[in-house]
């Protein structure tokens, strides 16, 4: 299994002299089974250089297949669709998963959207390739090529999803957005303040809460590699907690939990420079190697080979 990293960021793109080395791009991860089967892990700002690379490939003859894992549709998660080349050629199959919603737009109907005549030039409509929406919910067992694919809800508002795919002998474990399990409860919709977010003592919610939690460590659970998201620092998740994003801290202490090899800082802020991101590999990574885990910042053109 290759993993390489197209988008690293959360939130919106950042371009200048201090993110050349990290990467300004948002989030978006290839993952290539060694049976060739191609999963792109959520379609961010990163998917257009992605797509640029699949041209010189099937893509670009109209013979290509892949597979999308969308965590959730956030528009930082999603907005790379309209400009991926290989959705331009008629011939190209994708197979789109994401979250089934209880009420709302379908998961076709929120990407579209944003390709709408109001918002962009060329309708999703206009797509020559064929997309295929498929909605599911936490529990559910996908497949593509040779890997098995399980999903889990996170902690994060508008319900994401994080994935682990076994495949190769290895397993990868994707987090893109999500706050801890231990205070607060974060569903369908925003909340204003963290007291909003916080379950009372043995409500309904709080024992929620603890059931997300056992499954979100068994979805981590001995995972070779774990990308996670690491979007705060801990002074600035003490203000924010309900914003539905961790720190390294955080995703340090649920890997050695769970008993993973490697974790891949991920979504990182866009104000974090690539001093900033250094200092953050080099603190978080000097705190693991003494439990045993390896620690890195994802950074844009990173490959990483498993297992």
């Amino acid at each position: 299994m290759d993993i390489r990293f197209w988008g690293v960021r959360g939130s919106y793109p950042v371009a200048g002299p201090n993110t050349i080395r990290y990467g300004g791009n948002t989030s978006c991860v290839e993952v290539r089974l060694d049976d060739g089967t191609l999963i792109i892990l959520d379609a961010g700002s990163g998917l257009r250089a992605l797509g640029e690379r699949m041209m010189a490939s099937e893509f670009g003859e109209g013979r290509g297949q892949a597979t999308f894992l969308i965590s959730h549709t956030h528009w930082d998660h999603i907005m790379g669709l309209p400009f991926f080349a290989p959705a331009k050629v008629a011939g190209n199959e994708f197979v789109v998963y994401g979250r089934r919603r209880d009420k709302g737009p379908s998961l076709e109907r929120l990407f579209s959207y944003q390709q709408s005549r109001e918002h962009f030039d060329t309708p999703f409509e206009e797509f020559a390739a064929r997309f295929t929406f498929r909605e599911i919910v936490e529990g559910d067992v996908l497949a593509a090529g040779s890997a098995t694919i399980t999903c889990t809800l996170l902690n994060h508002p508008g319900y994401a999803l994080g994935y682990r795919i076994a495949a190769d002998g290895a397993a990868l474990v994707y987090v893109a957005d999500t706050s801890p399990f231990d205070e607060v409860l974060l569903e369908d919709s925003f909340v204003a303040g963290p007291k909003d977010a916080t379950p009372e003592p043995n409500s309904p919610r709080r024992r929620r809460l603890a059931a997300m939690k056992q499954r979100w460590l068994a979805l981590l659970a001995g995972a070779d590699l774990v990308i996670y998201d690491t979007f705060f620092e801990p002074a600035s998740f003490v203000v924010r907690p309900h914003w539905g994003h961790s720190t390294p801290l955080h995703a340090t202490e649920a890997c050695v939990a769970a008993g993973a090899k490697r974790l891949a800082l991920f979504h990182h802020a866009p104000d974090n420079s690539d001093k900033t991101m250094d200092q953050l590999q080099e603190t978080y990574r000097r705190q693991a190697a003494a439990c045993g885990l390896e620690v890195f910042a994802a950074a844009e053109g990173l490959e990483v080979r498993l297992p």
